[in-house]
């Protein structure tokens, strides 16, 4: 039976404020002073007790780690209270000497400074791991006691930690999670942030984690001080009831990954720790299918917690009891050809898709900003040719034959008539594209800049345009180009109807009109003229308008008939009748105004289409009623109809 895990809040406690790996411990944490606690409130002589036992470690772990550097792993100051396990755990597979169960029994010396030192045994081949750990032992105690006879070094072998772990005994673990790294080449902070996060993870879910692994390079021998932690959990699905295997794994996996996350947090352990989550059936699959990954984990995983599954499957595929299926084999034989296919595909997709979109799109939008609906593939290469090439001169016939190539091979690929695409020939294709897009960016680069100066001459159209109309209103006719400036200062500028801003805009407009005729256009002249002309032009607008509008009112017969109110615009050549002003879309009618004035084919038409005739119309003639449009007004509104005055 296992250990039970030290509840969260007491974890943090012991491993608050504990180093980051490779770092040596602070005075605090040498002297187990909680977190937070400013040593500088201790008595003087308690002070220089822990910078002495600083400097003792620092100097300990410096000889030591150079004259062992090829097998030390990490070396961490324990907890003074434990030291009455040490004994025990020189070899959990030793029986304890009558020596050592006096050394067991008797009270700690709350003086010594005990220390761990953790040794990489993996390569120990000219003696036994035994010999390696009793040799190591003996001279690091000397080290030790040259320094200061108060150290104690505990030497522990990678092989024997692990081997504890196979046996379910989890003491070094815990220890390892309460010390304070002095020199850490990453496997201490992976044990630590690991032993951490299992104890979170078995509170809240101990009824259904089956197995708690540490993995990857760490185990195998390979750790550095950056290497990621890879841990493995397998969770109990069997008895799942309230929701399905996936929920389960999926809620729990949530909340697990949160954990890891907070572990690091607490610690200060920066390592990335990598957490995989899977449920017990999902496993056993993934094992009967022979899934290198699981067969991987087994060999080289140590349980930091086993309900008696992870290690039983372990020795069994040690002992080579554990066998791919023939279905396995079968499928691991074919893999091989089928990724070859997939590698071939992946080649075809490159020049059939990848490559010939890559060139393809960006020739459509260099049409398409010319100008032009997007083309059929087919035919983009032949437009840019006749368009680029021939017409602007933009473009050289050697690019284009590169976008003609591409689409060649993947119609050439799709019909099957090319078979196979090989490799030196995708890296000349890409060589080819990456020429093409570059000159792509060059006539995209061409093309804005000739839009930007034809922007100017529609620029320069509209805005004459709209002066024209403007003028047409002030009774100005048949303006001559040359004259419109004047024209525009005398009749709008100079009676205060525009402001004399307006004057300046116009001139500067005509100028960049000028200048592109000249071909002396700047860039900056074609911004500063857009800048204007939507100033410009959204005044004129807004001022023929209200010219047209107070035109249009003056065109109006408005009525009353019973208790409704109506209205009469005449207009050039017919007139509209609004039957009911409240309710518009009630009643609509158009009728032709004849010769003498009367209103002739009343028929019914609708809002639309007074609308447009509105906007077709530059300027309402003057207005004249003759009798017959009084005959009119009666026979449409009723005999009792008035005419409203001034309203």
């Amino acid at each position: 039976m296992t250990k039970k895990p030290k509840s969260k809040s007491a974890k943090s406690k012991n491993v608050k404020n504990i180093s980051a790996a490779g770092t040596p411990a602070t005075p605090e944490q040498l002297g187990g002073m909680p977190g937070g606690q400013d040593i500088s409130k201790l008595p003087k002589e308690a002070q220089d007790r822990l910078k002495k036992i600083k400097e003792q470690l620092d100097k300990f772990s410096k000889q030591v780690v150079e004259k062992f550097d090829k097998y030390v792993v990490g070396i961490a100051l324990l907890p003074p209270a434990k030291q009455q396990q040490h004994a025990s755990m020189q070899n959990p597979n030793e029986e304890i000497s009558d020596e050592m169960e006096d050394i067991k029994k008797e009270k700690p010396n709350p003086d010594d400074v005990n220390i761990l030192v953790l040794i990489d045994d993996n390569d120990s081949q000219k003696m036994t791991k035994q010999e390696l750990k009793d040799k190591l032992s003996v001279i690091i105690l000397k080290i030790a006691e040259d320094i200061d006879k108060k150290l104690k070094p505990q030497t522990v072998i990678l092989s024997e930690l692990w081997q504890s772990c196979y046996d379910a005994k989890y003491d070094y673990l815990q220890e390892i999670a309460m010390s304070a790294p002095v020199y850490d080449n990453g496997m201490l902070a992976a044990i630590k942030i690991s032993e951490i996060h299992k104890s979170m993870v078995l509170k809240k879910f101990e009824k259904y984690i089956v197995s708690y692994v540490l993995a990857g390079s760490i185990v195998r021998g390979q750790a550095t001080k950056t290497s990621d932690i890879d841990v493995w959990i397998v969770i109990d699905d069997t008895d799942v009831k309230k929701m399905t295997r996936a929920e389960l794994k999926d809620k729990l996996r949530a909340i697990i990954i949160g954990m890891g996350y907070e572990a690091g947090q607490i610690t200060g352990i920066q390592n990335k720790i990598n957490i995989q989550v899977y449920i017990l059936t999902d496993f056993w699959d993934s094992l009967k299918e022979a899934n290198p990954i699981i067969f991987t984990l087994l060999r080289d995983g140590v349980p930091f917690f086993d309900r008696g599954i992870f290690m039983p499957w372990k020795q069994l595929l040690k002992m080579g009891k554990i066998k791919p299926s023939a279905e396995a084999i079968d499928m691991f034989m074919q893999s091989g050809e089928q990724m070859i296919k997939r590698v071939e595909f992946k080649i075809k997709e490159i020049g059939m898709e990848d490559i010939y979109y890559a060139l393809l799109t960006p020739s459509q939008a260099a049409l398409m900003m010319y100008g032009i609906a997007p083309p059929a593939p087919r035919e983009t290469a032949n437009l840019m040719k006749e368009i680029f090439v021939k017409k602007e001169k933009l473009f050289d016939t050697k690019t284009v034959d590169i976008l003609d190539h591409v689409i060649k091979v993947r119609k050439e690929l799709e019909h099957g008539t090319m078979k196979e695409l090989k490799g030196a020939e995708i890296d000349k294709m890409l060589d080819d594209a990456s020429d093409y897009l570059k000159k792509i960016k060059t006539l995209f680069d061409d093309i804005e800049k000739r839009k930007e100066e034809e922007d100017v001459v529609h620029i320069y159209e509209t805005i004459v345009t709209l002066v024209r109309d403007a003028l047409t209103l002030e009774g100005v006719k048949s303006v001559k180009n040359e004259e419109l400036l004047k024209h525009f200062e005398e009749r709008l500028i100079s009676q205060g109807k525009m402001p004399e801003k307006y004057k300046r805009m116009l001139e500067d407009i005509i100028k960049a009109k000028k200048d592109y005729d000249d071909k002396n256009l700047t860039k900056t002249d074609v911004e500063k003229t857009k800048k204007d002309s939507r100033e410009v032009i959204k005044f004129v607008i807004e001022y023929i308008q209200r010219k047209k509008g107070r035109e249009l009112e003056r065109a109006k017969i408005r009525v009353k008939h019973g208790e409704k109110y109506g209205e009469v615009l005449m207009l050039d050549k017919v007139a509209f009748v609004i039957h009911d002003l409240d309710n518009q879309e009630s009643g609509i009618s158009i009728a032709d105004i004849d010769k003498d004035g009367s209103l002739q084919n009343l028929k019914s038409s609708t809002l639309e289409e007074l609308e447009k005739h509105i906007a077709k119309i530059e300027i309402p003639n003057k207005v004249f009623l003759k009798q017959k449009v009084f005959e009119n007004l009666k026979n449409i509104f009723g005999k009792d109809v008035e005419i409203l005055m001034n309203y």
